[in-house]
């Protein structure tokens, strides 16, 4: 339970950093304080976690779905859009994906390579590869809308 733990706060941290801290504030109604104890490490916060109704709200202003990312991750289920994320039109196709894929893996490469140049990847490093990760799967999940979409 404890691994569990560690990784949703992660993703919950990601959530409010993706929103940003002041937002995130206005948006839960929660002090800083309060939201900084969901994702805090320190054991006497191991048995906080941000209120579900708190990560649908911040969830609608994100970038990403981080959290709910994380708890499908945990049961091995695929995250698939219905809809664009935003009013923009998606446009190029997948073989703009594709170029757009290629680029985002290279750039997951070469931050792994610079993380792996000492041997250790530190948390910042860590935090990086994350960050590049989210993004190729944000493409990947572009890239499968597209494909929908010629087929149907």
């Amino acid at each position: 339970m404890a691994d569990i733990g560690t990784y949703l706060k992660k993703h919950t941290e990601a959530l409010v950093k993706d929103v940003g801290i002041e937002a995130a504030c206005q948006i839960t109604g929660k002090s800083k304080a309060t939201l900084g104890r969901y994702y805090s490490d320190n054991s006497e916060h191991s048995d906080r976690f941000m209120p579900v109704d708190a990560v649908a709200r911040l969830e609608g202003s994100a970038s990403f779905p981080h959290v709910t990312s994380a708890l499908s991750d945990l049961k091995n289920l695929t995250l698939s859009y219905n809809k664009p994320r935003d009013d923009t039109p998606q446009t190029g196709g997948v073989n703009a994906d594709v170029i757009a894929l290629s680029r985002r893996f290279a750039t997951l490469m070469s931050e792994y390579q610079d993380a792996m140049a000492d041997g250790i990847i530190t948390v910042n490093e860590a935090k990086r590869l994350l960050r590049e990760t989210v993004l190729l799967q944000q493409v990947l999940l572009d890239m499968k809308l597209h494909l929908e979409d010629e087929s149907a």
